[in-house]
């Protein structure tokens, strides 16, 4: 309803906000106002016309609660300082959030919400990394054509039973598809590596043309420069032909020359924000996932989801070696049958896997003085070779005695557990 009303001037009263005018114009003119019969005239409580007159204005826009909120609390505590876990960029948060709490939210939304509050603003802003701003020639290469190898090397772990890991994640992608494969190592030995490149080639069914490499020492004698064409290591060089493909070395200091595996190696930082919560073989099966999700999701690069462009590079991979080749360079495997006791057996000493393997054949892989236990395709387990008879991981040790003592308590088995390992440690050490 459009209501006027005249007050001795030419001053309108249209709405609730041409009130302070008129209180400013009657009080000049010392005359007193009738609020209650503006309060009729306007169709509204008298005290609502006394708000106004008082200077009330409205917001233009309604304070929304953002569904961010509810996580708030989460996130505080994630970016303390009491938290071992380590999110190096917004992207990493907002998948931990999505994939242990259930947010449900775009990744831009996130971005913005942490950009409104300064208080976890200024963690991503402490840590920011230096922009290369070099100008980068960008080319794309053909199907088939070339992969990109790396490690993302000497990475900081603390399992969730506080032992300190530094391991590696090799990396073979894939040029044209930006297909890629992870492997999570202990080591990055020569052996480990070319066993990774044999398992490699197996799993995506053939050889790309080329491999471009940086100047790792199990790769090159002597590092190549813009002066010096550098010397690819005996072995290595050995293992191109085997296999069919050319060793490509990037000019030291010059990353960018492999750009497209330099910079999905961001992605593996997601690690840091599972600092304490898996052990040795979970981080194992956790690296495999994060290699899953980046082959399933749409890349930027290429704007292509790799799993599908894979699958047209495929056919366009150089053949396999014959077999005899590919095993002569791959790690020794054995297979063998868990015992009842829930071990397996190596060179007569005997090593526990997890609960729910007896009677089940699992593969040994032996390299740099480790046993590495899979079932199938997952790792299980990983034991340091020892001259020990019995070799227990103590949580293996516990669960069975669990199953055995359903109704004890849960102390009273840790106990149990914890004396009867510290005299089978007795018994066999000196075997």
């Amino acid at each position: 309803m459009h209501i006027a009303i005249i007050v001795n001037t030419d001053i309108e009263i249209n709405n609730l906000s041409d009130l302070p005018k008129l209180k400013m114009l009657m009080e000049s003119s010392k005359m007193k106002i009738n609020k209650s019969q503006l309060a009729r005239d306007m169709g509204v409580d008298r005290r609502t016309i006394e708000k106004y007159l008082d200077g009330f204005s409205p917001k233009t826009s309604r304070d929304r609660k953002s569904k961010i909120d509810e996580y708030y609390e989460t996130i505080s505590l994630l970016l303390s300082g009491e938290s071992q876990q380590v999110f190096f960029y917004k992207r990493i948060l907002w998948q931990y959030l999505t994939d242990n709490h259930g947010l449900k939210c775009s990744q831009a939304a996130f971005r913005a919400y942490i950009l409104k509050k300064t208080e976890f603003q200024s963690y991503f802003d402490s840590g920011k990394r230096k922009s290369d701003t070099k100008e980068v020639i960008r080319f794309e290469t053909p199907p088939g054509e070339q992969a990109q190898l790396d490690w993302k090397e000497n990475i900081r772990y603390v399992t969730k039973d506080g032992e300190i890991l530094y391991v590696n994640v090799g990396v073979l992608l894939l040029a044209h598809s930006r297909f890629r494969i992870f492997h999570l190592s202990i080591s990055k030995s020569q052996s480990v590596l070319l066993s990774f490149l044999t398992e490699c080639f197996e799993a995506i069914g053939g050889v790309p043309k080329t491999i471009v490499t940086d100047n790792m020492k199990t790769v090159m004698d002597e590092s190549r420069t813009e002066f010096h064409e550098g010397k690819v290591n005996e072995r290595f060089y050995q293992f191109s032909k085997d296999m069919g493909f050319e060793v490509r070395p990037c000019i030291a200091g010059r990353p960018k020359t492999k750009g497209k595996v330099e910079s999905p190696m961001k992605f593996i930082d997601e690690i840091h924000a599972y600092q304490g919560k898996f052990d040795y073989e979970g981080l194992h099966q956790f690296v495999q996932k994060l290699c899953n999700r980046i082959n399933n999701s749409y890349n930027q690069g290429s704007g292509k989801i790799p799993v599908l462009a894979f699958k047209k590079e495929k056919d366009l991979l150089s053949p396999l070696p014959n077999e005899r080749i590919r095993d002569h360079y791959k790690i020794d495997h054995k297979l063998v049958k868990v015992n009842p006791s829930n071990m397996i057996t190596y060179k007569s000493n005997q090593y526990s896997v997890p609960a729910g393997y007896i009677g089940k054949t699992v593969g040994l892989q032996l390299y740099d003085n480790h046993i590495f236990v899979y079932y199938n395709t997952d790792l299980i387990v990983q034991h340091l070779i020892r001259q020990q008879k019995i070799n227990y991981k103590p949580e293996h040790y516990t669960e069975a005695l669990a199953r055995g003592l359903p109704f004890a308590s849960e102390d009273d088995i840790d106990e149990l557990a914890r004396k009867n390992l510290e005299a089978i440690d007795e018994v066999y050490k000196n075997e």
